[in-house]
C-alpha cells in the first residue's frame, strides 16, 4: 500500500497551551545555548579558539523544542552547527567549551574541536563537518534501530544547504523503502553558507523536499519553541509507530555570519535588526511567561545571571585544561595491525 505524499500544512498558527514548569525549563534551555554561544564567539576572538566555529545564536527553539519530545535511547546527529544540540542533549558545558578549546578534558580529548564532538552517553553522535554526511548516517542509525526490533528514533538535524546535497535524496529513498524510524529536521536559517535559498533552490518549499519518495512534510515556526514541539511530538510519534520517515523544516534565522569568519555582508543589518526584534525566540517566550505570570522580570534576571555563571564556570575550566598530549594522536584511530 503506497504511502501518501509530503503534506502541505504548516504548524498551527494558534499558540499551544503553555505549562508553567515547561516553559521556564524551555526558556532557561534556550537562554544556555545563547549565553554559551555569546562566550564562544568572545573566546574565539581572543584566539582562544581555532579553525572552524558556527555558532547557534537565533536558532535555540529548533533544538530545545525537538529534544523535548524524545525519550532515553533516541539519537540524533547533526552537522557542524552543533553546540545548541550537545547542550540540548545535556553534555556538560564544561566538556563542550573545553573541546572547542582544543583541550585534553573537552569531549573528543581536544582532538575535535568545534564540529567533532560526539557523545555514546547521551546518545550524540556529531558533529560532522562534511556537508549532508549526517544524513546517511542518521538513516543508517534509524535502520540499525529497527533491525534490532527498539522503539528508539534517530533525529537526523541538516541545514538548507545540505538539502540540495546528493547524498540526502539517496537516504530519503532507503528511509522510506524500509520505513526507517528517522525524523529529519531541516533547520532552515535561510542563508546556507552566505547564499539564500531563493538563489540556490528551485523548490524554496524544503519540507516538499520528500514527496517524491512519498515522506511527510510539514513547514514550522522554528523561531517559536512551542511550535516546534508541537510538529515534534507529531513527527516522533509517526517515525516511532512504524510509519517511517518524517521531514521538519523549521524556518529558523541565524544572527550572526555561517561561521566566526564570515562578516555576513550577503544580507542588510536592518533585517538581523528586523527578526531580532520582533521574532527572537528567546524574548518571545520570555513575553509569553510574563504575560502569564509564571515569573517575574526580576527572577527571569536572577536566572539570567545564574546561566551566566554557568557559561563562565565553562569558560575558566576550558581555559584551564591542560592541552592533550603528543600521544593522543596515537590514541582513537582505525588502523590495520599486521598478522603475527
Amino acid at each position: 500500500m503506497a504511502k501518501s505524499p509530503a503534506n502541505k500544512s504548516k504548524s498551527s498558527k494558534t499558540k499551544p497551551k503553555m505549562k508553567r514548569d515547561e516553559a521556564l525549563k524551555f526558556y532557561r534551555d534556550m537562554l544556555l545555548i545563547r549565553r554559551f554561544e555569546e562566550r564562544a564567539g568572545q573566546l574565539y576572538g581572543m584566539g582562544k579558539i581555532a579553525g572552524f566555529c558556527h555558532l547557534y545564536i537565533g536558532q535555540e527553539a529548533v533544538v530545545t523544542g525537538v529534544q523535548a519530545c524524545l525519550k532515553e535511547g533516541d539519537q540524533i546527529v547533526t552537522g557542524y552547527r552543533d553546540h545548541g544540540h550537545m547542550l540540548a542533549c545535556d553534555m556538560d558545558p564544561k566538556g563542550v567549551m573545553a573541546e572547542l578549546t582544543g583541550r585534553a578534558d573537552g569531549y573528543s580529548k581536544g582532538k575535535g574541536g568545534s564540529m567533532h564532538m560526539f557523545s555514546k552517553e547521551k546518545n550524540f553522535y556529531g558533529g560532522h563537518g562534511i556537508v549532508g554526511a549526517q544524513v546517511p548516517i542518521g538513516t543508517g542509525m534509524a535502520f540499525s534501530n529497527k533491525y534490532r526490533e527498539t522503539d528508539n528514533i534517530c533525529v537526523t538535524y541538516f541545514g538548507d544547504g545540505a538539502a540540495n546535497q546528493g547524498q540526502v535524496y539517496e537516504s530519503f529513498n532507503m528511509a522510506s523503502l524500509w520505513d526507517l524510524p528517522v525524523v529529519y529536521v531541516i533547520e532552515n536559517n535561510q542563508y546556507a553558507m552566505g547564499t539564500s535559498v531563493a538563489r540556490a533552490s528551485a523548490e524554496t518549499e524544503l519540507f516538499k523536499r520528500g514527496i517524491s519518495f512519498e515522506i511527510e512534510g510539514e513547514e514550522v515556526d522554528g523561531m517559536d519553541v512551542y511550535a516546534v514541539k508541537e510538529a515534534g511530538e507529531k513527527a516522533v510519534k509517526y517515525a516511532r509507530s512504524g510509519k517511517g520517515p518524517y521531514i521538519l523544516e523549521m524556518k529558523t534565522y541565524r544572527y550572526r555570519g555561517h561561521s566566526m569568519s564570515d562578516p555576513a555582508k550577503y544580507r542588510k543589518r536592518e533585517e538581523v535588526d528586523d527578526i531580532r526584534t520582533h521574532h527572537d525566540p528567546i524574548d518571545g517566550l520570555k513575553a509569553r511567561i510574563l504575560e502569564e505570570e509564571y515569573s517575574t522580570e526580576d527572577e527571569l534576571k536572577k536566572l539570567d545571571k545564574e546561566i551566566k555563571d554557568v557559561v563562565k564556570d565553562a569558560a575558566d575550566f576550558s581555559l584551564d585544561s591542560p592541552e592533550p598530549d603528543p600521544a593522543e594522536l596515537w590514541t582513537d584511530v582505525l588502523r590495520e595491525v599486521e598478522s603475527a
